[in-house]
């Protein structure tokens, strides 16, 4: 039975393999709760389980008034379970695919500039705490969770070293801005504890839970609408998004998934113009109205890529999906005439 195999089988697992990750145990934990409390699925031999008590159970979860992203975090728990238990040889044929809901609210809120001096400014009034750990994640982009559990040995030379998260990328170095660095000194000067934000929790260091009610009151303050911490975070990488190329922005976020950084790349008419005359030597897109004023034809401007006069080879290649020309490193100098070798072979 499925119960049988969780107990038995995916449980230990799971208790083990992320023994050091608690963010990680509780999203597996409250996942496994609900599976185990839905009789039709827990008491289901695992090769009987079909589409429809899949059906069941989201339907029995929409009831409790659970969200659509709640319900798909306790599906991937499912979906995790049936997989291991193929490759685990628990069954001997194929187990219903299980699909994510559709319409999940992403977090695609991102705060103007008014918006976050205004809670900036009440979070100030509520407690530097607050002000402090909002910063890091406006500033840095950090996770939350990263944050909550920085050392202060994690602090050095200019930056932010987060040495592990999520996933193996959530490994990286993130250089603070000087209001960062500033608030981390007047707190480093009476630092007590390993922990940058210590707190008497079971951890040692502050939670979620120890902020909530000073987020609150700082959103009342400040009349901005409603958002959770982790907006702070997404309009960090949203504004970095338009000053750096993907790949750079992938590894300051931290993502293991390159379709997760696309969704906060948004390329303009206006950038991608930018960046093809950029590839094309700063040749303009079309020409001036001088030139179309004077009747000056296309093909009789010069281009920056024009390769006549060249010493070396001057034909065009193909690079990286573009087709440019393979110029030379030296204009070609004047030469005296010579005899030419007859027997010089081409």
């Amino acid at each position: 039975m499925l119960r049988e195999f969780i107990d038995n089988d995916f449980a230990p697992f799971v208790e083990s393999r992320f023994a050091s990750k608690a963010k990680t145990l509780e999203y597996y934990r409250i996942g496994l709760k609900n599976l185990r409390e839905f009789e039709p699925l827990a008491s289901s031999l695992l090769d009987a389980i079909t589409g429809d008590k899949i059906a069941a159970f989201i339907a029995k979860r929409r009831q409790a008034g659970l969200a659509i992203a709640g319900i798909n975090r306790q599906l991937e728990v499912l979906r995790r379970m049936l997989k291991l238990a193929v490759e685990w040889g628990k069954v001997e044929k194929l187990l219903p695919k299980v699909e994510m809901l559709s319409g999940e609210n992403h977090r695609e809120r991102v705060l103007s500039p008014d918006e976050e001096n205004r809670y900036l400014a009440a979070a100030s009034a509520q407690s530097y705490l607050l002000r402090d750990v909002t910063t890091i994640l406006l500033d840095c982009a950090l996770r939350p969770e990263e944050c909550f559990r920085m050392r202060w040995e994690d602090v050095r030379d200019g930056a932010l070293h987060i040495l592990y998260g999520k996933t193996e990328n959530a490994r990286r170095t993130i250089p603070m801005t000087q209001r960062v660095a500033a608030q981390l000194d007047m707190r480093q000067t009476d630092a007590a504890s390993e922990w940058v934000f210590p707190a008497p929790t079971a951890t040692g260091h502050i939670e979620k839970s120890t902020l909530k009610k000073q987020h609150k009151k700082a959103l009342a303050a400040s009349k901005v609408e409603p958002f959770t911490l982790y907006t702070f975070r997404h309009t960090c990488l949203t504004r970095w998004a338009a000053f750096m190329d993907p790949y750079t922005l992938a590894y300051l976020a931290g993502h293991s998934d390159f379709s997760t950084t696309r969704r906060y790349v948004h390329p303009q008419a206006d950038t991608i113009k930018a960046a093809i005359e950029k590839a094309r030597g700063g040749h303009r897109i079309g020409h001036s109205e001088s030139e179309t004023a004077e009747g000056t034809k296309p093909s009789a401007v010069k281009s920056p890529n024009n390769c006549d006069g060249m010493i070396g080879r001057g034909e065009r290649i193909r690079t990286s999906g573009l087709l440019v020309p393979n110029q030379a490193l030296y204009q070609a100098e004047p030469r005296p005439d010579r005899p030419v070798d007859s027997h010089r072979h081409l």
